[in-house]
């Protein structure tokens, strides 16, 4: 009997250690496969999580290479397009200024033929450099038939008007002294009361005319705005040349004579082309 409790007690204990085997295992293999599986899992994360910053990291690299680049071609294109448009531009001013030039050029060319003596026509060049102020430098000489002392012309804003005469003449180029220059002197008359005086410069383009030697007795003839020309005498300028306008009237009691101001009929300013008339000789070019 006690033999049979004692093979009982030893099968109890066996089955029992067989069953805490048994779970111990279970529980050893469930756990080793969770380890494996975090490890598994935490190596994954860590891998895409640098697997994403290095793809973004290129993705950034590269965007940026392509933006300088995109930003250096869209740079060239403005270049490009900035130097094309200066060039549009010039070339828009330079025709603007050949029409310009072809009307002054058809102005002056209807001018010349109306002109009743031989003329030369010639294109202001300069300055005299030992008279800046006053005498112009004009583009023919006397191999064009240019003299001392042949008179000057121009037409500006649709008129006649007297610039001055020549001075000195080279091979191809020679100098005009100007109305306005202090040496110059014209023999002038009111084209509607006739009284006559000399016209003298005071040296400056800005400066008006004085025409001196006037009767005082003309005084009452004579409002601003009256037209003064050249009166022909002294052999030098032809008679009828605009010269200017009166704009005020200069008197003292005690003086026989009076002097009249004038604003020049020609802006110099201005002036680009002239003739150069020779008195001398009759008909055109």
């Amino acid at each position: 009997m006690r033999e049979k409790k004692q093979k009982s007690r030893v099968s109890a204990e066996v089955y029992v250690f067989i069953a805490l085997l048994l779970l111990s295992f279970s529980m050893l293999v469930v756990s080793t496969r969770s380890f494996v599986i975090d490890v598994k899992d935490t190596g994954l994360t860590l891998f895409s999580g640098l697997r994403g910053g290095i793809y973004q990291g290129i993705t950034l690299v590269s965007r940026t290479v392509l933006s300088v680049r995109e930003l250096a071609n869209l740079q060239r294109e403005y270049n490009e397009l900035s130097e094309r448009m200066t060039r549009y531009e010039q070339l828009e001013r330079r025709d603007a200024e050949i029409i310009q030039e072809n009307n002054r050029l058809r102005e002056q060319l209807g001018f010349s033929q109306s002109i009743n003596y031989r003329h030369v026509n010639a294109e202001i060049i300069g300055r005299d450099p030992s008279n800046l102020f006053s005498a112009l430098v004009i583009n023919k000489g006397s191999y064009s038939g240019v003299k001392n002392n042949m008179p000057v012309i121009a037409w500006q804003n649709g008129a006649e008007a007297l610039v001055g005469k020549v001075i000195r003449t080279g091979t191809f180029e020679s100098l005009v002294m100007p109305l306005y220059d202090v040496n110059a002197s014209v023999s002038a008359r009111l084209a509607e009361s006739r009284y006559e005086g000399l016209v003298e410069g005071l040296g400056n383009s800005d400066s008006p005319l004085l025409m001196r030697f006037v009767r005082k007795q003309a005084r009452d003839e004579i409002n601003p705005g009256d037209v003064v020309v050249s009166s022909g005498l002294g052999g030098v300028y032809p008679a009828g040349i605009t010269i200017g306008r009166v704009t005020s009237i200069m008197y003292r009691d005690y003086e026989i004579s009076m002097e009249v101001e004038l604003a020049a009929s020609l802006d110099f300013s201005r002036l680009e082309y002239v003739v150069v008339l020779d008195t001398a000789g009759a008909g055109n070019d």
